[in-house]
């Protein structure tokens, strides 16, 4: 596996594996709909969130990470936030979600981060998710909550 940090050129390749997982998740009509290229390219363009893709040997898609630069006081400074992370069913237990943590955890460290978060889902259906990232060495703390505006 692979991890390739996605630039504009990617930008259909990225608003597809984010609809899938959205769709996955049950998100599809609250999320789906804020996928377009003006919005994927402006994030990009930040630089505070950046989009990996990740391919399996044949140079195929696999799937993808996207982390967020964020700082607080509770963290000791800047840590990272993966966003989303998706792997495509058909590469699923094939140990590439493993992979992608190794590899942000390197990015992690470059960047001077402290720690790493993710929010994962916590309805039933999600338990496998969750005892995956226990495995990878994260610690569940707690559902996070959100307000719209």
């Amino acid at each position: 596996m692979k991890l390739e940090k996605a630039n504009i050129d990617s930008i259909p390749l990225i608003i597809q594996l984010l609809k899938d997982l959205y769709i996955e998740l049950g998100e599809e009509e609250e999320s789906v709909v804020y996928l377009n290229e003006r919005l994927v390219k402006e994030i990009l363009d930040s630089k505070q969130t950046e989009v990996y893709l990740a391919y399996d040997h044949n140079h195929e898609i696999a799937g993808l990470v996207t982390l967020t630069e964020c700082q607080s006081f509770y963290a000791g400074g800047k840590y990272g936030l993966i966003d989303e992370m998706f792997i495509k069913p058909g590469f699923r237990s094939n140990n590439i979600g493993s992979q992608i943590i190794t590899d942000v955890k390197h990015i992690a460290k470059e960047k001077g981060w402290t720690r790493i978060d993710v929010t994962a889902p916590t309805e039933e259906r999600w338990k496998r998710t969750v005892a995956f990232y226990e495995r990878c060495g994260f610690v569940f703390t707690g559902p996070k909550l959100k307000l719209v505006l």
